[in-house]
């Protein structure tokens, strides 16, 4: 008896092909129809998994917030005792393949972000989905000895979210920094932050 491979379940494949679309179309070219074409499924195939576009939005942010967390591999953060050293070889790590073999997925995201501005309900199934990576960036923090860890964690996001925005949709998208480059801005960044 063979045993067959499994593929991407359906809500998977659907969400993978939503956050593809948002990165090549843009907000706008997100439709459940459109979905169905590009995955190669049945039309409404997509409208049976996710009735409404909140339910496709929500189910593509929560595909993306499982595959970011593979890209950030917050399994690998290293021990807080260890020092800003290898915390900073393992933000930069994660932040240069957001830009690189992850780039798509990064624009994604940030289509998703500006939507949510306009959609309090997804606004808030966003920042809930994403709790995790800043929840143990703080325990990371914390446990570097932060003296404020709740705006040292606020700093490190956003220092990554800028340096991600900019290199990908801002004004240094033609030039993507060497992983060496940024793990010297987050290696500047957490000894400032946490006097090391």
């Amino acid at each position: 008896m063979s045993v067959r491979a499994a593929g991407p379940s359906r809500s998977d494949l659907v969400a993978d092909t939503a956050l593809a679309l948002l990165a090549e179309r843009g907000m706008r070219g997100l439709t459940h129809r459109a979905v169905d074409e590009a995955a190669g499924l049945p039309q409404g195939s997509t409208s049976n998994l996710a009735r409404t576009r909140q339910a496709l939005l929500e189910l593509t942010v929560r595909r993306l917030a499982d595959r970011e967390a593979r890209v950030l591999a917050l399994h690998e953060m290293p021990d807080p005792r260890a020092g800003t050293g290898p915390l900073a070889d393992a933000l930069a790590l994660a932040a240069h393949r957001a830009l690189t073999r992850n780039r798509e997925l990064t624009v994604a995201r940030y289509e998703l972000a500006l939507e949510a501005t306009r959609r309090p309900e997804l606004r808030a199934y966003f920042d809930a989905t994403g709790a995790r990576f800043r929840d143990q960036l703080a325990t990371l923090v914390t446990g570097m000895g932060s003296t404020d860890p709740a705006r040292h964690t606020l700093s490190l996001i956003a220092w990554a979210d800028g340096l991600m925005f900019s290199c990908v949709a801002g004004s240094f998208g033609a030039r993507t920094p060497s992983l060496e480059e940024v793990r010297a801005g987050l290696r500047e960044l957490l000894d400032g932050m946490l006097g090391a």
